[in-house]
C-alpha cells in the first residue's frame, strides 16, 4: 500500500528535533513528525507535591494542550477537555517510569507540551518530544551541582500504529487514524519494556496475532526514535 504521503507502510513520517527550541525553559524542543510539530518544554521547581514532601524524592509531570488553530477546525481555548487530561497523565508515566527520582531530590519537573500543529500523533510526539526536553533540563541541573549526574535509566518513546482498509501501517497521519479499524498507541522504553500499550477496535474487531503484528511494528518505529535521541545526547547519556 502506497500511502498519501508517499510512505511504505513501515515508514515513519520525517523526524526532526531541534534541541533547546525555548530561550528561558530549562529543557526544551521542538519535534516535528511529518505535519504534526510539538513544543515542549521542561522547567524546574524547587518544591514537590505534598505526598513527597520530606521523602527526599523528585516528581515529574506533565500538561498538554493544542493550539487554537493547530487543527483543521479552531479549537476553543480554556477548556481543558478529558481527551487532554489523559494525555498529560499519560506523558508524566512515560517520563516518570525512565526517571531516577530519588536522584532528583525534593525537586519538580514540569513538562509542557504545546501542539502547534496537529496531523495525528500528537500524543506520542509529545512523550518522545518530552524526553528530550527532559533530559536537556536535568543536563543543565548536573552543570549547576544540582545533582551529581543525569537520573536517567532508559530511553523512553512512542508511536501510533492501525490497521487501515486490511493495511497495518506505522506512524498513522490524522487522515488515516479518522479511517482506521484498529488504532493503537504503544509506549516502549530502549530495553524494549512497555509503559503503555493504548489499543482500540473501530467496528472491527481484532485478533492477538495482529496486535502482536502491530506491537512489532511499533518497535520498528520507536527504536528509530530512540535512535534520534541516543544521537542527539552522545555526548550526555553514555551508559545507556
Amino acid at each position: 500500500m502506497i500511502r498519501s504521503d508517499g510512505r511504505k507502510p513501515d515508514e515513519i513520517r520525517r523526524v526532526l528535533i531541534t534541541r533547546d527550541y525555548m530561550k528561558f525553559a530549562e529543557g526544551s524542543c521542538l519535534i516535528e513528525l511529518g505535519n504534526t510539530r510539538v513544543v515542549c518544554t521542561a522547567s524546574l521547581e524547587e518544591s514537590v507535591p505534598t505526598f513527597l514532601r520530606g521523602t527526599g524524592t523528585g516528581w515529574v509531570t506533565a500538561e498538554y494542550g493544542m493550539l487554537p488553530r493547530s487543527c483543521k477546525m479552531r479549537i476553543q481555548r480554556g477548556r481543558e477537555s478529558g481527551r487532554s487530561y489523559e494525555i498529560q497523565r499519560l506523558i508524566g508515566r512515560s517520563l516518570r517510569a525512565v526517571t531516577e527520582l530519588k536522584e532528583l531530590g525534593e525537586r519538580t519537573i514540569w513538562i509542557d507540551c504545546d501542539v502547534i500543529q496537529g496531523d495525528g500523533g500528537t500524543r506520542t510526539a509529545s512523550i518522545t518530544g518530552s524526553f528530550v526536553a527532559l533530559v536537556s533540563a536535568l543536563d543543565k541541573l548536573r552543570e549547576a551541582n544540582l545533582i551529581a549526574k543525569i537520573p536517567i535509566k532508559d530511553f523512553v518513546a512512542a508511536i501510533s500504529v492501525g490497521v487501515v482498509k486490511r493495511n497495518t501501517l506505522l506512524d498513522l497521519t490524522f487522515e488515516e487514524d479518522s479511517k482506521a479499524d484498529v488504532d493503537m498507541n504503544i509506549v516502549m522504553t530502549g530495553r524494549e519494556e512497555f509503559v503503555e500499550i493504548q489499543g482500540t477496535a473501530e467496528g472491527k474487531t481484532f485478533k492477538k496475532e495482529e496486535m502482536d503484528s502491530l506491537i512489532s511494528l511499533a518497535k520498528k518505529g520507536i527504536f528509530e526514535l530512540i535512535d534520534i535521541q541516543r544521537k542527539l545526547f552522545k555526548d550526555i547519556i553514555v551508559s545507556i
